[in-house]
């Protein structure tokens, strides 16, 4: 390679295009290891996935949060897994509540950190010289296992009101054991293990909480970061949802009967169901991103979200969610004998889809917590 080969820029299209290839080509690969390969981890890094929610005055691309979730949402197609994964590159929105200093401490080497963090139960630190002592293990700690910087939820005496909203304990990767326990029927290589922590001592202005207020004041830092938490969940059921539907659009002309019966695509039954599949699926689409796009504009006119609009965030979350579970439940059903293939895309793609909306921040609490805020009511601390 020449010196002017080693130094060309990273193409980030290009990048992208090799990041799509290698999910849809490998997914075997991370459900068996249970986690995305490093390489492929890298790939994300130069498609500009960790970098696009990162301030511009860190070098990051500050990215508007629709284009984000589209983003996530393409990578889902290829493969759920990997687009859970680099769907955390939105931690930097919640992550920009720590001390200004300690976020350019954090980005001094560039914007492409990636961060990982398991919050429940939280542990009690100690407040120790230098900081907090931190011990305990936590569970569901997706991306751990490529992850630069972890955090994990912690009380301590003196810490403040939170406001029932989780502190967090953000430290370097190599002072986290990775317990690797994840042994799920979905969304296998998300890598989502358990994390253990012996005694680290974690310096205060390294903690915060998440969906406290920003240190930063642009439009996106303002957006409130537990429903960006939601949305970023929710588009991977949607990318998972149209990946069934083209799956199923693309099997149905060829496929015959072993009984003479006509081809699925010349079935009424079909016709009709995958009419009303597509319908429902653009519409929660729809819905999802003219929200995400009113309250980004609301934003950017200096306005502030009231209840009603971080709600509708969270509704459409939830909805996109459990719809995109059920477009990817149709699929497999019109798909007959093809679908219950354990190595097909079709069974991949439902079983993957159905783990979303198990998800605390899109489970079915959350349409009754919505339901209260649009009547008027208090809802649960930390929503929305």
């Amino acid at each position: 390679m020449s010196v002017v080969e080693a130094i060309k820029p990273i193409d980030r299209a290009e990048a992208l295009q090799s990041l799509l290839s290698a999910a849809r080509s490998r997914h075997a690969e991370f459900a068996a290891q249970t986690h995305v390969s490093a390489d492929v981890v890298e790939l994300m890094k130069q498609a500009g996935v960790f970098r696009a929610m990162v301030a511009k005055r860190f070098g990051g691309d500050e990215m508007h949060p629709s284009d984000f979730l589209r983003l996530i949402e393409t990578i889902s197609q290829a493969d759920g897994s990997t687009g859970w994964v680099a769907s955390f590159g939105f931690s930097a929105v919640y992550l920009s509540s720590l001390p200004l200093a300690t976020l350019e401490a954090m980005y001094a080497n560039g914007p492409d950190v990636v961060f990982a963090g398991g919050i429940f139960p939280p542990q009690k630190a100690l407040p120790v010289e230098g900081g907090l002592e931190v011990s305990g293990r936590w569970s569901w700690g997706s991306g751990s296992m490529g992850a630069d910087l972890i955090g994990v939820g912690i009380k301590f005496d003196g810490a403040g009101p939170t406001g029932g909203l989780p502190r967090i304990a953000v430290m370097p990767a190599e002072k986290v054991q990775i317990v690797e326990c994840w042994d799920v029927i979905g969304l296998q290589g998300t890598g989502s293990h358990d994390m253990v922590v012996d005694k680290v001592v974690v310096p205060e202005e390294w903690t915060f909480v998440r969906g406290g207020p920003s240190s930063l004041e642009t439009p996106l830092y303002r957006y409130p970061s537990m429903p960006l938490a939601a949305q970023v969940l929710a588009v991977v059921g949607l990318g998972l949802a149209r990946a069934s539907l083209d799956c199923l659009n693309e099997l149905a002309g060829g496929r015959t009967s072993i009984t003479g019966a006509p081809t699925l695509a010349d079935r009424a039954y079909v016709q009709a169901d995958l009419a009303k599949a597509e319908a429902a699926l653009r519409s929660a689409r729809t819905f999802f991103y003219e929200t995400t796009d009113a309250a980004f504009a609301m934003l950017e006119k200096g306005d502030e979200l009231d209840a009603e609009a971080r709600s509708l965030l969270r509704l459409a979350s939830t909805h996109a969610a459990h719809l995109g579970a059920e477009v990817t439940r149709i699929v497999y059903r019109l798909s007959g004998t093809t679908g219950i293939s354990a190595g097909h895309p079709i069974a991949r793609y439902m079983q993957d889809a159905q783990i979303v909306p198990q998800h605390a921040f899109l489970s079915d609490g959350t349409w009754q917590n919505a339901g209260k805020v649009l009547l008027g009511l208090e809802a649960a601390p930390g929503f929305p």
